[in-house]
């Protein structure tokens, strides 16, 4: 394993800074860029002279090639949702957010769990049309059978039917909505669970088209999901299927008449709509402008105060406010972790370590996700 990864992060870092095998092989002292490649495959082994070496000419910690608890450059590529954070406190989540991937990555290999043989893709046209998103969104719900409130089941169909590891998560700025990360052979959506659920199921439904369109249309590292930001293309399209995965047209048209339902009403019957699918008034409102059963007049007319389940603290109405948040992680990453200790591949100390919490919260984290406690704990 140490070899392989050696390897890998070598040939990683080599790409990022733009080096070739023959500047490596020139580095090192080696006859040919053979040898390099060699290594990168993980069919040689780096001796401890030529790694301190590389620690010293690529000016790296040793722990960048050795600590497979990181992610580091080239491993994973990051999509972030936020807005007005600063890059310093970005980079620095990212590191976090990083470590818990790194953890559940080389956890799930120590327990024998094998990473998906395939990866779900989301066909589209070449230059598809925000309609074309959103029916993409509508056939994705109805594919995974995701019922009446799709928002109330996306999560926990994107763990067990695509692989796709969902992380609920305390970022270190409020600003920061959530994120997709790419690996070679894992996708994770990472979600803040702090926010109200409307915005946590908009935020998991957006990144998961990233997921799907990858490679097809590779996302930004960042998104400004402010007001006033330009929003690209791709992150539209995102919005769109969404929008239509979460509010599927047949259970919105069910809802209510919506052509016949007066001003004054019009608030109270989209708060409860949108209650019952799990998503924002706002989001439902604009939707239905989308799908032509509210016109863009009248939406404009409904008061942003009126509705609820729309913003973060300061935004919420009372009920809002007082929500259980769902707990830290997901239960397909608490089981891994649990095994993982029970099977004495990580102790107790260094799992609390690596998830950012106390070794007493483990316990109580394991039983909110209906995990039984491994034997150490």
């Amino acid at each position: 394993m140490a070899q392989v990864l050696i390897g890998q992060r070598l040939k990683a870092l080599r790409e990022e800074r733009h080096l070739t095998q023959d500047d490596l092989a020139q580095m090192f002292g080696f006859n040919d860029r053979q040898t390099v490649s060699s290594i990168e495959k993980g069919d040689r082994k780096l001796s401890a002279v030529e790694l301190l070496t590389a620690v010293r000419a690529l000016n790296v910690e040793l722990d960048y090639f050795t600590d497979p608890f990181r992610l580091v450059s080239g491993e994973g590529r990051f999509n972030w949702r936020q807005s007005g954070v600063l890059s310093p406190r970005l980079d620095a989540y990212e590191t976090i957010a990083g470590r818990l991937i790194a953890a559940y990555r080389v956890l799930r290999d120590d327990v024998g769990e094998k990473p998906a043989l395939m990866r779900a893709t989301l066909t589209l046209s070449k230059n598809p049309r925000f309609e074309d998103a959103e029916a993409a969104g509508e056939r994705f719900a109805a594919e995974y059978d995701l019922g009446e409130a799709p928002a109330l089941r996306l999560a926990e169909a994107m763990e067990s039917r695509l692989s796709v590891l969902v992380l609920m998560v305390d970022p270190n700025d409020d600003g920061i909505s959530g994120a997709a990360c790419r690996l070679t052979d894992l996708d994770v959506v990472l979600i803040n669970r702090n926010e109200v659920p409307g915005r946590r199921h908009f935020d998991l439904a957006h990144e998961l088209f990233h997921v799907l369109t990858w490679e097809a249309m590779p996302p930004d590292r960042t998104e400004d999901t402010s007001e006033t930001a330009k929003r690209s293309r791709v992150e539209q399209l995102a919005d769109c299927f969404a929008g239509g995965l979460l509010m599927p047209r047949r259970i919105v048209e069910a809802a209510a008449d919506w052509k016949a339902i007066g001003a004054d009403a019009l608030p109270a019957t989209l708060n409860g709509t949108a209650e019952r699918l799990g998503v924002t008034s706002v989001a439902l409102k604009w939707r239905l402008v989308s799908l032509g059963l509210l016109s863009k007049a009248t939406a404009e007319l409904v008061p942003g105060d009126a509705l609820r389940n729309n913003g973060r603290i300061g935004g919420l109405f009372a009920e809002d406010a007082q929500r259980e948040f769902p707990p830290l992680f997901s239960r397909r990453f608490v089981e891994i972790v649990a095994r993982a200790i029970d099977e004495g591949r990580v102790s107790t100390r260094k799992v609390a370590s690596l998830l950012g919490v106390a070794v007493d919260d483990l316990d109580p984290l394991f039983a909110q996700h209906g995990v039984p406690a491994p034997y150490e704990i």
